[in-house]
C-alpha cells in the first residue's frame, strides 16, 4: 500500500477512510478536504471501532461525524505518511453489468454473430431497443463479487499470469448504511450511506467458458483475482453527493483518457439497482453495490493492461485513485 496524498479533495465537509500508520493496524478516520484526519477510535471512544461498525449504526453516527467535522478543538493530524486501505470491508459485493447505454451498444456491435452482415447502424438500433425493453421490464444484470478481490486505492494491482486480457472498468460504488430487503425505488436511497470509487478489473478471456459455452459467464475467473477491485480512497456521505445520477467518471491510462462519461448514461440508476437487488437478497450495512462501467474499456480499444501501466480513476466529488499494474512473478 502507498501513502495517502497530501490533500484529499472530495465533496462536502468530510469523508470517511480506513487508514494506518506505518506498521500499525488499520483504523477508521474522518478526513477533511484539507487532508487532516481524526482517529475515530479515539474520538468516539471505542478502541475496537471499524468502518463497518460505523455503517451498522449509521443513522446515529452521522450526526456525531458532522459535529466532529465542525469542532476545531478535536485533535487532527495530517494524512501525509498514512496508508490508505479500501474504505470499507463489505460482507457482500453486488456487481452489475451492461448498465451504461453507450457501453452496451458498443458491446453489441463488437460481438457480431457469425454471418450477421447487417449495417452497423441497424445493429446499434437493435441494441438500443434491447436496452429500452430491459428498462421497461426492470431487469438489471447483477452478479456477486468477492470481498477478497478488494484492495486499496493506491495499491499495486497484480496481473495474474493466467489473465490473458486484463481490462479496466471504472464504476460508481454505493455503500449500504441501513439493511435493505424488499425496499421500493422511492425509499432505496435512504439505505445508502455514501459513495466511493471502484475499478472493477476484468480478465475478458476468463468471462466466457470456452469448454462449456452453454453455461454462460464465469465471473469468479473473470473478476475476482486478489486485488482486482481497487476501492476508494474515500467514502463520501450520500448527503454530500447532490445527484448520483449526474457524476462524471474519468479513467486515464498512463495519462491518456480512456473512459469519460456521466452516470446520466446509466440504464438503471442507483435507486433502481438497490431496490432490484433487495427483492432477492438482504443488503447489509457496509455492503457494496457497483453500478456498472461506461464505454471506453480496453477490449474495444485493442489495448489491455500490462506491466507498468498506471491507472488514474476519478469520479466527481469522490476523489481520485491511482494504481500501478505489475505482472505476477511465478516461480
Amino acid at each position: 500500500m502507498k501513502p495517502a496524498p497530501a490533500s484529499a479533495p472530495f465533496a462536502g465537509p468530510f469523508a470517511l477512510a480506513t487508514l494506518s500508520a506505518p506498521d500499525g493496524p488499520p483504523f477508521p478516520a474522518l478526513v477533511t478536504p484539507d487532508g487532516r484526519t481524526v482517529d475515530l477510535r479515539t474520538a468516539l471512544g471505542d478502541p475496537q471501532l471499524t468502518t463497518r461498525h460505523l455503517m451498522e449504526d449509521w443513522p446515529a453516527v452521522l450526526p456525531r461525524l458532522r459535529s466532529l467535522a465542525d469542532d476545531d478543538t478535536v485533535r487532527r493530524r495530517s494524512s501525509a505518511g498514512l496508508r490508505v486501505h479500501a474504505p470499507v470491508e463489505p460482507r457482500q459485493v453486488f456487481q452489475s453489468g451492461a448498465n451504461y447505454r453507450q457501453h452496451v451498444i458498443d458491446l453489441h456491435v463488437a460481438h457480431r454473430a457469425p454471418g450477421d452482415d447487417r449495417p452497423e447502424d441497424e445493429r446499434r438500433a437493435e441494441a438500443a431497443e434491447i436496452m429500452d425493453r430491459r428498462a421497461r421490464e426492470d431487469l438489471p444484470y447483477v452478479f456477486i463479487g468477492l470481498p477478497s478481490a478488494l484492495t486499496g486505492p493506491y495499491d499495486e494491482v497484480v496481473l495474474p499470469a493466467w489473465a490473458e486480457q486484463p481490462d479496466w472498468e471504472l464504476e460508481l460504488a454505493a455503500v449500504i448504511g441501513r439493511p435493505a430487503y424488499r425496499v421500493g425505488v422511492a425509499e432505496a436511497l435512504e439505505h445508502v450511506a455514501g459513495y466511493t470509487i471502484a475499478n472493477d478489473l476484468t480478465d475478458r478471456a476468463g468471462v466466457f467458458r470456452r469448454d462449456m459455452p452453454q453455461i454462460g459467464t464465469d465471473w469468479l475467473r473473470g473478476k475476482n483475482a486478489p486485488g482486482f477491485t481497487p476501492l476508494g480512497p474515500w467514502l463520501v456521505p450520500a448527503e454530500s453527493v447532490a445527484d448520483p445520477g449526474a457524476l462524471r467518471l474519468v479513467l486515464k491510462l498512463n495519462g491518456e483518457t480512456m473512459q469519460d462519461e456521466s452516470t446520466k448514461d446509466m440504464i438503471f440508476d442507483v435507486a433502481r439497482m438497490v431496490s432490484y437487488i433487495s427483492r432477492t437478497a438482504r443488503l447489509l450495512p457496509g455492503d457494496l453495490v457497483l453500478t456498472g462501467s461506461p464505454a471506453g474499456n480496453g477490449i474495444h480499444r485493442g489495448r489491455l493492461l500490462r506491466d507498468g501501466d498506471v491507472m488514474d480513476a476519478s469520479i466527481t466529488g469522490l476523489g481520485t485513485q491511482r494504481t500501478r499494474c505489475v505482472t505476477e512473478v511465478t516461480p
